[in-house]
Parts: C-alpha cells; structure tokens; sequence
C-alpha cells in the first residue's frame, strides 16, 4: 500500500511546507472517515484514495489536486459533508470534491440516465477547473487496476464505458500514457481471451523483437550524430489494444500485422527545424512507405499534439514506423493538459492549457439542451473520438472536423443562421453536394440561400455534435408545431363529435388539471402529446362529458384486440397497457440486451437495443422507458458471424458446437477468400443473451475459430453491397 510519506517525498521537491501540512491533514481526515471500509479485494479502503493521489504526484499536480485525491469519496462513500471539507481545506479543495462526487442519492429512472448525468456534471465542472477531470481519470485508472474484483456484468459495464467514454477523453486532453493503459486494461475485461492470446504471441516473439529493436536504435543514434543532432531514440512495441484494433479493423491474422515496433526521435533541442533535419535523415538510410507520412507539427491534433510521423521499410524488408519531435513535443504528447502543471512557474504551456479548456467548453455547450441521456452520451462519444481532417477556411485558417465530416458540419461551425440555410459548398473552389466528405488540405466555402432549410437528410451526413444537434433542434421545433396543430385538430373534431365548442374549454380549470397531471406548462404542450400519440384525445373529452357519456373507448372490440400487446411479448412499458409490441428486425433485441421503446405511427410500438444506430434517428419525444418481462419461454433470432480458419469438416464441427446448447440454426451460409478465410453467417434461435454468450464461447473454444461477433442486419446488408 501507499503511504502518505511516499507521496510527501515527492510532492515536498514543488510544494510549499503549508501545502505538505495540508495533504497529511487530508490523508488523517479521509482514514478516519473511512474507517473500517474495506474494498472488494479485501484491502482497506484507502489503498484506493492512496493510489490515486500517488497518481496525481506522478504527474506533478498541485497541492489541492492531491489532497482532492485523497479525499474524492469521502461525501459519496461516508458521513462526510462538504460543509466540513471546505472548513477544513478551503473553498478550492471543497469545490473540486464536488465536482468529483457522483450523482447517486438521485432517483433516476435508468442507469443509461445515470451515467449522463455523471458525466454532464463532469464536463461542467471541467470546464470551470480542469483538475477535476485529471483527478476522476487517475479515479477511473485504479478502478480499471483492480476490475479483476467486480462481478463479472459490471467489469463488462465499467470496461465499456471507460473503452468508449475515459480512454477518448484521455486522448483529447494528450494524456497518452494513461489512454493506453485504460484501452488496454478495458480490452482484457472485454475480450478476455483475444487478450490472452495475443499477449502470448507478443511474448513468445520478445527476445527476436528486442534484439531487432537494439539494432534499429543504435543505427538511427549514429546517423541523427553525423547530422550533430543531439537526442535519443526510444524503442517500444505498441500497445495491445492497438494491435487488436488493427486485426479487426482490417480482418488480418497477428503474423500479417508488419508493424508492431514504433520509434521516437526525441531531440535535445526545440528548435522545429531540427525535426525536418531527422527526418531527410530517416529518409536517407531506408525508404519511406508512400502515403504514411504525416505532419503534426504544421498541423497539430486537436488535443494540441505536435509529431512527424512516418513508416519506412528498415532492414530485413520490416515496416518501421518513426515519429520524430522536440523534448517540449514529447511532453505534451506524453502528459497532455497534465504537463501544464509542470510548467507553471514558467507558463510555458498556458496558451494551450486554455485552449484545452474552450474547447471542452464549445463541446459542453451543443449538450446543454439536450434531455434525452441517450442523445447526450451518443453525442459525447462522437465528440470525443480523435480522428480528424483538417480543413482551410477562404481566409486560410485551419480549422479540425471528425473524419468523414461534410460541408453541413463546417457550415453549423461558422454559426447556426449559416448551417440552416447550407445549400452546398465550394471545395477548393468546386461546387460540392452536401454530403461531400472533406478531405485533408482541402479550403471549403459555404453556398446560403436565405429561406432554405434543414431536412432529415441531413443528419445521414452530418457528424459533428454541433451540427447533429442543431438539425435536430430545428426539425423538432418544426414537428412539435405540425404535431400541436394535428394535435389540436384531432381534438377540435373530438369535442363536435359531442356537440361541444373546443374554444369553450380552453380556460377551464379541467383542462388545467389536465396539463399538471401531464406535467406540462400550457395547452400547446398537451396538443402536441396528442399529435405524438402520447395522450388520447378521447380521454381528455371524457372528463367535460356527463356520467353517462363517459366511456372507455368507443373502438370495436375486434379492433382493440388487435392492438393489444400479446401476453408473450416479455416486454414491460410503464404506464402503458394493451399496445402492439414489435420487436425491431435491424438489431433483433435478446432478453438481457438494455432496450428501448419506440411508439411509431400506426404500427404500435417497435422495441429497439439501445445502441442499435436507427435509434439515433428516431424522434425522442416518441421514445419510452421498458424492461424485459419474459415469463414463457421463447426464442429470438439472431445474426452470427463466425471468422474461421477454412478447413475440411468445418461447416459440420461449427454446427455441432451450436446444436449441444440445444440452439436452431434457421439459416446459414459460408463464404470463403483466397486465403482460407472462411466467413460463416448463421441465424440462431436462442432464449436471451445468456444462451447467445453460452454460444460465443463455445465456438470461440474451437482451434479453427478466429472471432465470433454478433451482427445487425443493416451491417449484414451494408457488408454484401461492398462484396458486390
């Protein structure tokens, strides 16, 4: 365990002595608060704070960062309030604690709605004060160290979320090193044994790797000295995670990934010119790989990263890839916003440190309107993911974008009167469709026409947080307004049908009881949840009808039953009885999976996974709340892919393996590629998402198999238009 004299010997080197008196005064607080609190592994409770803020000492963060380190779980987890906190540490440590402690005494309706408000109180936070985020990471990075000790679903939760959510954020704020450990510690829990096989094959090749890798180092050292360019040269295998990404990305074996090796080129000095000096060196002893080469330097990352990056073919026909840069360089490419603390005598880093900070900000800012937890988590996940292109205004600056950006998304950057009246763009002075995707280099100029306005389409090629979220805006404004005049024409012809005046009800206190139980504000809200097909109509005219008129429905019971939603469904919808329930065919949900509701126009309602794309499309106004009720038993397709190592017998063995956990296969095909690659596609009827994972592991046990992975069918269709 660590102590609190191995974190004061390393802070004591930057620290004032009151700053010391300050962290050991916090470490007495929290151990006396979490007294007798052990872990899940068994340890006490504060291993956990101890290893944060010994994290925090690492990357040289100041005096309150360490002590809010020590104290982060001490309002969530005990009798601690933050009343006493700032009493006893100041309003600054106060203040980060609560921006660290998480929503959990809220009654929230679902995790999915937790975890969004986690984080929006998170990036709010950060944006005031960037600590915050530094301390939740090193948070998040001893969690992810001791996983091991969650049940086994919430490894597969917390693993997920840090995959999706922690390791972008760690690249976005250039905090490498801890990216990679997060990416690879969350790639062990979530494929165990891809993990454990590829860590065997990295192992058995490490003595030829590092003698290769000696070799390479010592020749780039006596080349950069002939040059009197003064540095180091650093050797290291990548990353797990990085190497997996590779395979799956482009459906290779281990022994076809021909760069496992990277280089740094550190020099001594920060002069930039020094840089493009070692490059035409490397470029001088072995030959570069044509279209791999890329400059950060003149074009830096968003996350302010500096790097030459280049593959060239070194010795013995092996891919090499070398990035080239300045001591300052690697620092912030290491530490990210974390080595501005190292600099803050000098402020060397302030500019950027600042710039971070915006642009956190700017990404806060499309959220806040944002109510639905879905849209918001969809949103950030897309915000924070690294890749870029980068583009020139007319004026010449350069502005970054989300690969696969178009037009639409540089047009709602420049403000939102110019992203709704987009008509097209000029890229490099050629008129472009909207849905062009922009490309590195290029100057994009943006063609308006007043009047014009968003339409659906669009959000097919937008991809940016912004502008999704403005789009959206601007046609849910346009459908609440058709849906309050549906909604209100619906129930005008509702009250003749009875012989009475809308207009003469608008003001009763009815209908302003109405509103209250509906939890809206005016009637306008009500029309549109009538025009949605939230509310009935009927119902509201029920109540300004006598005693004897009042009824229940006035359908045909034939046709009540048709809607009805059938005992078998396993579906559970809040508040809602007797509707249609379908189960959507795109993603083909399994008992287990988390779900979703959507109420659509006339064919009641159609049960989606929460993460299934056309979700993203789907207006959330008609969205709804549901669980799994399965009480007979049943089956559900579903859609497999089973990458195999083509051999004889296959189809049979595969077959085999599925039929003994008594599971249907009710269609399947077998596709193979020049290099023994068989691609197996099976349609399997299983009880819930338990009985399919039985399966998974199953085959994923046979030598032959290389991955099993469950498929929706829009990826199914989207995979056989590129074969063809």
């Amino acid at each position: 365990m660590i102590r609190i004299t191995d974190i004061l010997d390393k802070v004591q080197r930057y620290v004032e002595p009151a700053d010391l008196e300050m962290i050991e005064k916090a470490y007495i607080y929290s151990a006396a608060v979490h007294q007798g609190q052990l872990r899940l592994s068994g340890e006490p409770y504060m291993t956990h704070p101890m290893e944060v803020a010994n994290m925090l000492a690492d990357m040289h963060m100041d005096a309150a960062s360490i002590a809010t380190g020590i104290l982060h779980d001490t309002v969530e987890d005990t009798l601690a309030s933050l009343e006493e906190i700032e009493k006893a540490f100041g309003q600054d440590v106060a203040f980060l604690v609560d921006g660290l402690t998480k929503i959990s005494k809220i009654t929230l309706a679902s995790q999915e709605e937790r975890q969004a408000e986690n984080f929006r109180k998170m990036i709010l936070a950060m944006s005031s004060d960037i600590r915050i985020i530094l301390v939740r990471l090193a948070d998040r990075l001893h969690n992810m160290r001791t996983l091991q000790y969650q049940a086994q679903d919430k490894q597969k939760y917390i693993a997920r979320e840090t995959l999706d959510l922690y390791a972008p954020l760690t690249s976005r704020l250039g905090i490498n090193w801890m990216k990679t450990e997060l990416e690879d510690l969350a790639f062990m829990h979530l494929h165990p044994v891809e993990f454990q096989d590829l860590a065997r094959r990295i192992a058995m090749k490490r003595e030829g790797r590092e003698k290769y890798t000696k070799e390479i180092r010592e020749i780039i050292e006596k080349e950069i000295q002939n040059y009197d360019l003064k540095g180091e040269v650093e050797g290291r295998a990548k990353h797990y995670f990085s190497i997996y990404q590779k395979m799956q990305e482009q459906q290779i074996d281990f022994d076809e990934v021909y760069d496992l090796l990277a280089f740094r080129i550190i020099l001594d000095s920060n002069k930039v010119k020094e840089c493009y000096e070692a490059l035409s060196v490397v470029h001088a002893l072995w030959k570069p790989v044509p279209g791999r080469f890329k400059d950060y330097i003149a074009m830096p990352k968003a996350n302010n990263y500096r790097s030459l990056h280049t593959t060239v073919i070194g010795p013995y026909g092996e891919r090499v890839e070398i990035q080239i840069r300045t001591r300052e360089m690697h620092v912030w490419a290491e530490s990210g916003i974390a080595a501005h603390w190292r600099y803050k005598e000098g402020d060397l880093l302030r500019g950027r440190d600042e710039e971070q900070i915006r642009k956190l900000r700017d990404l806060l800012e499309v959220q806040q309107d944002l109510k639905d937890p879905r849209e918001f988590m969809r949103n950030l996940k897309v915000a924070l993911f690294p890749d870029e292109v980068y583009v020139f205004t007319p004026k010449g600056e350069v502005r970054a974008f989300p690969k696969g950006a178009t037009p639409i998304d540089f047009a709602y950057s420049i403000h939102t009167d110019v992203g709704n009246q987009c008509i097209g763009g000029r890229v490099n002075r050629n008129l472009v469709p909207l849905k062009y995707e922009l490309r590195n280099g290029d100057t994009v100029e943006i063609v308006t026409q007043t009047g014009h306005h968003p339409s659906k389409d669009w959000l097919k090629y937008a991809v940016t947080p912004r502008a999704i979220s403005k789009i959206k805006a601007w046609i849910k404004t346009e459908e609440r307004n058709h849906s309050i005049a549906l909604g209100r024409d619906i129930l005008d012809k509702e009250f003749k049908k009875h012989h009475m005046k809308f207009a003469q009800v608008l003001k009763s206190d009815e209908l302003k009881k109405v509103c209250e139980e509906q939890s809206v504000t005016d009637i306008d809200d009500v029309m549109a949840l009538i025009g949605y097909g939230k509310v009935s109509a009927r119902a509201i005219v029920n109540r300004f009808l006598p005693g004897e008129e009042k009824r229940e429905d006035s359908l045909p019971e034939k046709i009540l039953k048709k809607f009805k939603k059938p005992e078998s469904a396993g579906i559970s919808i809040t508040g809602i009885d007797d509707i249609m329930v379908k189960f959507a065919k795109c993603c083909n949900p399994l008992p287990g999976d988390e779900v979703i509701g959507h109420i659509s126009r006339g064919r009641g309602m159609i049960v989606h996974t929460t993460n299934c794309p056309m979700v993203h499309d789907l207006d959330p106004e008609r969205l709804l709340e549901v669980q799994w009720n399965v009480r007979d038993k049943q089956t559900y397709p579903v859609h497999t892919r089973v990458v195999c190592h083509d051999k004889k017998g296959l189809l049979a063995e595969l077959s085999a393996s599925i039929s003994l956990l008594d599971i249907n296969i009710s269609h399947a095909t077998v596709d193979t590629t020049p290099d023994k690659i068989a691609v197996c596609e099976f349609d399997l009827e299983v009880r819930d998402l338990k009985h399919f994972n039985e399966v998974v592991s199953a085959l994923k046990k046979l030598k032959s198999v290389i991955s099993v992975e469950r498929v929706r069918v829009s990826d199914v269709k989207t995979d056989k238009k590129k074969m063809h």
